[in-house]
């Protein structure tokens, strides 16, 4: 009992030739590739998830800092409106950039200065 292929025949008795070790050797590397890869997709969509949530968090975090600041500035500028009117500096004109910077030069005395001649 034979079986006829082009140019070749197949004795249908035993079937182990090597074309089907071939074939089941393939479909068995393709299973384990096929299974690594969902594997591999699950643990990406889980990092993808767990970043996600992360992101979140710090996204909440950001919008309570955010509000608190915005509250913050929002007192401070309400106390510098009501200071502004009686701040004698703010109401004075600014002094003579002699005066501010007076602490900060480095006077050096000149030769010609009435304590050096003697």
């Amino acid at each position: 009992w034979s079986r006829g292929c082009s140019s070749h025949f197949h004795v249908l008795f035993p079937q182990d030739s090597s074309d089907d070790m071939r074939k089941v050797q393939r479909r068995e590397k393709n299973r384990i590739a096929a299974q690594k890869s969902r594997l591999r997709q699950t643990q990406k969509a889980d990092t993808l998830h767990l970043e996600s949530e992360d992101l979140e968090r710090q996204n909440a975090a950001l919008r309570r800092e955010i509000k608190q600041l915005t509250e913050e500035m929002k007192h401070f500028a309400s106390m510098l409106s009501s200071h502004e009117p009686l701040c004698s500096i703010l109401t004075s004109p600014p002094p003579p950039p002699e005066v501010l910077y007076a602490t900060h030069s480095f006077h050096q005395p000149h030769i010609s200065s009435p304590r050096f001649q003697h």
